[in-house]
């Protein structure tokens, strides 16, 4: 016997709860189903729980540098059971927030259990078939654990479980140096693990232009941090000290020798159990589910939001697919995945905001562009917190004004971005940019300075 509802969510992830609560709110009958907790990675894996985990080694870090500011302070120790209890709490109560909303909705019902699918629009859950003519897919993603040599005879810490446990290591080796990994060294070497980043790329976020590349490496080594960059060929071992992670760098020891392994070497979608072959759903290689510019998969009236659909692995853009899917499916509107400018940050401090293109990207449309630098350190607000790490960049095109992209790595970035997010959504450029005035003293201030103060870039692949 099988039960119907206007449309099914499965998942409960930042696209698919709103996604719910949309739809219910529309008269529709909806049935949200979640195998494990409410909320999904940002909540309970992701941006919640590490953020909180930023803060307190932010925390730590200022109280170390107190006699710079004149601030005399005492020895600084670590209560790991209490910073592991701050981010769990914090990450509940999200949890419990969007479980009591879900619960609390009509015409929406909240059902616990693995989801599969056993046709188009059939979804069984435990012994009971659900049918719906609209099914939305938001299932998210898990760390990947790399095929590597020795990785199972060896214990290791994804994201995830190192999440859970209030284990301070004596030396973390994090595989993997891009934006899971780099956080996360940089929170426990704050806390006072020695840290090593192994990364097998030439450089560290290899996506980054290098300038962006060569200064986050450098404030992360002058905090004590070991990078370990060019590994031709990692693998694992057990060794009478804990772990021996063999590298072949170009450079350093050929083996380090660690108490605890992260693995952060990328993500992969939850959808291998999903059942999809029996829906005609189609996937890519990696498993993500292949969808068009409105995010519908090769199925009618199935979509894919969020982090399985690999159109995005934030937050911000799996929200960002549920108003897309919402507006066009209610309102009648024709919003594409495909118009919308990509952004986001990383969390290292100083952080890292980004939009749009790098200028190795920029460089590779063939477009001429101008590009303008100005160091951290020119910026009043930065030099009066003594935070003066980094810099900002801006690329344009130099015959059409256009922004291109933007990075603004230093105190403050991931919210002095939003100016030049922005003003790129609104149509403007970069004459728009630099004739806007902004409040003194913000780092934001010298967004306008940036931009009016550009260079031609000439083409070094030319003799």
């Amino acid at each position: 016997m099988s039960r119907r509802f206007d449309a099914i969510v499965i998942g409960t992830g930042q696209a698919g709860s709103p996604m719910a609560a949309r739809l219910a709110e529309a008269g529709m009958t909806v049935a949200v189903m979640e195998r494990h907790k409410v909320g999904g990675t940002c909540v309970n894996t992701g941006c919640t729980p590490t953020k909180t985990l930023v803060a307190s080694a932010y925390a730590a870090h200022l109280a170390r540098r107190g006699e710079d500011f004149g601030v005399l302070t005492s020895d600084i120790r670590i209560d790991m059971a209490r910073v592991h209890a701050r981010s769990q709490k914090i990450s509940r109560d999200a949890r419990e927030g969007n479980e009591s909303w879900l619960q609390g909705m009509e015409r929406c019902s909240l059902l616990r259990g693995h989801a599969r699918f056993e046709g188009p629009h059939v979804v069984r859950l435990g012994a009971d078939l659900f049918e719906a003519d609209r099914i939305f897919i938001n299932v998210g993603g898990r760390a990947l654990v790399p095929d590597l040599p020795g990785v199972n005879d060896v214990p290791y810490f994804t994201n995830s479980s190192l999440l859970e446990t209030d284990v301070l290591p004596d030396h973390l080796v994090v595989i993997g140096g891009s934006y899971i990994g780099l956080e996360f060294a940089q929170i426990y070497r704050r806390f006072g693990s020695k840290v090593t980043v192994v990364e097998k790329s030439p450089r560290l976020i290899a996506r980054e232009d290098e300038e962006i590349s060569a200064s986050i490496r450098s404030f992360l080594e002058a905090e004590g941090i070991t990078v370990r960059t060019g590994a031709a060929c990692i693998r694992f071992a057990p060794h009478a000290r804990g772990i021996a992670v063999a590298t072949d760098c170009a450079e350093g020891p050929p083996e380090v020798i660690g108490s605890h392994v992260l693995l952060a070497v990328g993500r992969r979608p939850n959808t291998d159990d999903l059942g999809l072959e029996t829906t005609g759903i189609a996937t890519d290689p990696r498993g993500f589910i292949a969808v068009n510019d409105q995010l519908e998969t090769s199925v009618a009236g199935v979509w894919a939001l969020g982090d399985c659909n690999g159109r995005g692995a934030f937050t911000h853009t799996s929200y960002n697919d549920y108003e897309i899917v919402a507006d066009n499916l209610l309102n009648g509107a024709s919003r594409k995945v495909t118009d919308r400018i990509p952004c986001y940050a990383l969390y290292v401090d100083p952080p890292l905001g980004r939009v749009g293109m790098t200028e190795t990207e920029a460089r590779a449309t063939g477009k001429r562009i101008v590009v303008g630098r100005r160091p951290m350190a020119r910026v009043a607000r930065a030099r009066e917190k003594d935070e003066t790490l980094g810099l900002m960049k801006i690329v344009a095109d130099a015959d059409t004004d256009a922004i291109l992209g933007a990075a603004i790595l230093g105190t403050g970035g991931d919210e002095a971005i939003h100016a030049i997010i922005d003003i790129m959504a609104a149509g403007g450029n970069r004459s728009t940019l630099t004739h806007t005035m902004h409040i003194h003293p913000t780092v934001s201030e010298l967004v306008p300075t940036l931009a009016g103060d550009v260079k031609p870039v000439v083409d070094r692949r030319q003799p």
